[in-house]
This record gives C-alpha cells, structure tokens and sequence, in this order.
C-alpha cells in the first residue's frame, strides 16, 4: 500500500472517528490485556505504535469508534490525550459504554 494510500486511510478513519457518539465525558477505565504484553497506544486505529501501556493502567475514555468489526477507544491520562487503543483490551464500569469484563474471564453461563 502506498503511502498516499495509507495516509487517505487514516484520514477516513480519524474522520470516522469525529462523526462517532463521543462516550460518555471521560469514563474512567482500566487495562486488561489477557496476553500479559503492554497495550499499543496509536497515531491513529491500526497506525503507528506511539507507547504502551501496563495491564491496571489507569485510561480515561475520550471518544470511541469501530473500523470494521473493531472497537477502539481513544484515550487519556491525566487529562493529557494519549491515543487510540484497541477496546477489547480495557474494561470500564458499568454504563460506561465499554466492555465490563475483561477478556481473561469467561462470560457467566446461567
């Protein structure tokens, strides 16, 4: 993919992301990665890895968007806006938007 390619791309989806429903004003949040690895934080979703962060991460949840069957978040720390991560790695209260329990734990089977 060409670079114009990839940049139209990010654009479409960072466009996406200004269309989307805001979530709720800054929902506080955790990271749960269940691979144990350091959640990427992006450029944009799908773009450059800026930094990582640890599972128990403390995030704030800004805006949230979907590119294609995945949700991402984008977010902050301490009032300073950090990037986008994949939303199925962070868990967030209840009536937050965000998913409430995190991956490494089976859903309830009643």
């Amino acid at each position: 993919m060409t670079f114009c390619l990839r940049m139209a791309v990010v654009l479409a989806a960072l466009s996406g992301a200004l269309a989307s429903t805001p979530a709720a004003a800054a929902d506080a949040c955790l990271v749960d990665d269940p691979t144990g690895s350091p959640l990427n934080v992006r450029s944009a979703p799908n773009g450059t890895i800026l930094t990582t962060l640890q599972n128990g991460a403390r995030v704030d949840v800004v805006d949230e968007m979907k590119l294609g069957a995945k949700r991402w978040l984008f977010i902050a720390q301490q009032g300073e806006r950090v990037g986008w991560v994949f939303g199925a790695y962070v868990v967030c209260p209840k009536g937050s938007g965000a998913r409430e329990a995190p991956p490494s734990q089976p859903a309830d089977r009643r």
